[in-house]
């Protein structure tokens, strides 16, 4: 069973920067994508950005030029730096990563969640 831990989250004030992390752990082999989503109350879970484990990336249009995902393979280990952020960025972000491990082959797992409340 692979577990994904995010940290991070919290509340800030319009324009200011937060800064998540989500650290893989159990008996894993290798990561291929690992990645983010939010999903605010009424709405669905959206993908904000994700990254291969070549360091490609893509980005929602929403935030690109505000955020930057980067990852430390040695760690098993994705971040998202969130800058200039805005009210609608409000949510609940959710770390996800997919590869091998010995436990059960291919894996495909969902952290549990970091609240980021953006408002004055």
């Amino acid at each position: 069973q692979v577990q994904l831990v995010e940290s991070g989250g919290g509340l800030v004030q319009p324009g200011g920067s937060l800064r998540l992390s989500c650290a893989a752990s159990g008996s894993i082999l290798s990561v291929n994508d690992m990645g983010w989503h939010r999903q605010a109350p009424g709405n669905e879970r959206d993908l904000v950005a994700r990254i291969t484990s070549t360091g490609a990336t893509n980005y929602a249009d929403s935030v690109k030029g505000r955020f930057t995902i980067s990852r430390d393979n040695a760690k098993n280990t994705v971040y998202l730096q969130m800058n200039s952020l805005k009210p609608e960025d409000t949510a609940v972000y959710y770390c996800k990563a997919e590869g091998r491990s010995l436990a059960s082959g291919y894996f495909y797992s969902w952290g549990q969640g970091t609240q980021v409340t953006v408002s004055s």
